[in-house]
């Protein structure tokens, strides 16, 4: 499997369709009922990148947002907004960064130069979000080689309104670096991967790291979550 990377500088993949079943109303990612734990991170006024609520005060997003893209150095995490819900100048609720914990195998790299397979970290928010305002995201041990999946993201040339792509389709797995067929943009660091399934409700499954050439196709690198998750969240305390 041999890949030609290319890291994802800000965080928002492109998409055109919807997610059978699962609550986006219309092609353009207007009204998500269900969706509202998908939110932007603002990164201390830097970039910004895309997370998803799966406790009422953790989100998971991409390691990589968390460093400075010209110093290399860590970002202070209070200074990180995330922004559930965003549509338009309106979010379902809003809440700073208190703490965050990276991969323990992870080392940032410079642009161009993505590191899969550990690209990973959660976010303590300052105050817990109600789970009567936004139901956090369920975890699947998935996905594995020809699994459906679908993206969900903020992007740079639209950053106030979620898009979605899928389906597209898990091409190869190795441990918990997963291959997809989904054409990501620069832009999709952290945005969330979802297990698509008719008459369910689809299940948080990895995060974008990074897009990808393999056999002279466009695909995208994403980090597996369940196994890396729970390390994280024992150590965010």
């Amino acid at each position: 499997m041999r890949l030609i990377m290319l890291s994802l500088a800000f965080c928002a993949a492109i998409g055109q369709s919807v997610f059978a079943g699962g609550g986006l109303s219309d092609r353009d990612g207007r009204q998500v009922p269900g969706w509202e734990a998908v939110g932007r991170l603002n990164i201390a006024g830097l970039n910004m990148c895309t997370g998803a609520l799966i406790a009422p005060d953790i989100v998971v997003t991409a390691a990589h947002c968390l460093f400075h893209p010209r110093t290399g150095r860590e970002i202070d995490a209070r200074k990180i907004e995330f922004n559930a819900g965003l549509y338009g100048t309106v979010s379902t609720a809003s809440r700073m960064v208190s703490r965050s914990v990276i991969h323990k195998d992870y080392r940032y790299r410079p642009a161009g130069k993505a590191q899969v397979g550990t690209d990973l970290a959660v976010l303590r928010l300052e105050s817990p979000i109600s789970i009567s305002l936004i139901k956090p995201l369920q975890i699947d041990e998935r996905p594995e080689r020809g699994d459906a999946v679908g993206v969900l993201s903020y992007r740079v040339d639209r950053a106030t309104t979620p898009a979605v792509e899928e389906p597209c389709y898990v091409i190869a797995r190795q441990a918990d670096t997963v291959v997809m067929s989904c054409t990501v943009e620069f832009g999709a660091s952290g945005s969330p991967v979802f297990i698509i399934e008719r008459g369910s409700a689809p299940r948080l499954v990895s995060v974008v790291t990074a897009k990808a050439v393999m056999g002279g196709k466009r695909v995208s690198i994403s980090t597996a979550l369940a196994a890396s998750v729970k390390q994280l969240l024992r150590r965010a305390g």
